[in-house]
């Protein structure tokens, strides 16, 4: 039985990796749209979860700001 000691990120990046060889036109498509748009799981993926919840708290408590003073 192998034991594989692989994190969640290297999973994901190895996942990613095995489908941009497999489908190389959806890559190119891919690669426009992330310059465009960035990606939301590289940004979660680097800040950790500290960081996640960091962004998740400010986005919150922008809206809550907004509603209270702008309406």
């Amino acid at each position: 039985m192998q034991d594989n000691k692989e994190t969640p990120e290297q999973e994901r990046e190895r996942l990613r990796q095995q489908e941009l060889k497999g489908n190389p036109t959806d890559n190119l498509n891919n690669a426009f749209n992330r310059a465009n748009n960035g990606s939301l799981v590289d940004l979660v993926g680097s800040l950790g979860w500290k960081g996640t919840g960091i962004l998740i708290l400010v986005i919150v408590l922008g809206f809550i700001i907004y509603s209270v003073f702008f309406r």
